[in-house]
């Protein structure tokens, strides 16, 4: 690691996170019923996901730009194509908020489909259609499963599914 960059400071505080959870997740009790899965599996599994991913980070070798695409950002910038990276972030924030106030609603599906479609036109994604078939098959198969699978009651909303 010879240089601190800004992913490397993201992982390394992601790691401390990812630690903590990982102790609190240990620390879950067991039930006396033995079971493949128990109560603690998910979030164990969770945390080292988590840790893997920010030891990844912080590993990752940070490429420097050429003159062309260097040139090729000016452009972007100038024509306005995708916000400033600290507008980005206010408007993520922005955009789960009006998701968790627009929830219970609009309902699962329109929320989540209104929410994954802005944020992708945010981050400046321009090919809309592959945007909102790839979001509506996601957000439908997570619905079906979670409500005919699980069992678990989501917010129908405005759309009668």
């Amino acid at each position: 690691m010879k240089h601190i960059n800004s992913n490397r400071i993201i992982g390394l505080l992601m790691g401390l996170v990812s630690l903590g959870y990982l102790w609190m997740a240990f620390r879950i009790p067991t039930f006396p019923m033995p079971r493949p899965i128990d109560s603690d599996w998910f979030p164990k599994l969770l945390g080292i996901a988590l840790l893997l991913l920010s030891i990844l980070l912080c590993l990752e070798k940070q490429d420097t730009p050429t003159k062309k695409e260097k040139a090729a950002q000016k452009a972007s910038k100038v024509r306005g194509q995708t916000p400033p990276p600290t507008t980005q972030f206010l408007i993520t924030l922005l955009a789960i908020a009006g998701y968790a106030f627009g929830l219970e609603w609009l309902g699962f599906v329109l929320a989540s489909c209104l929410f994954g479609i802005g944020l992708s036109y945010c981050y400046g994604y321009r090919r809309h259609l592959i945007s909102a078939v790839a979001t509506l098959a996601v957000v439908l198969s997570l619905y079906l499963i979670m409500t005919r699978l699980l069992e678990v009651h989501l917010p129908r909303g405005l759309l009668p599914l």
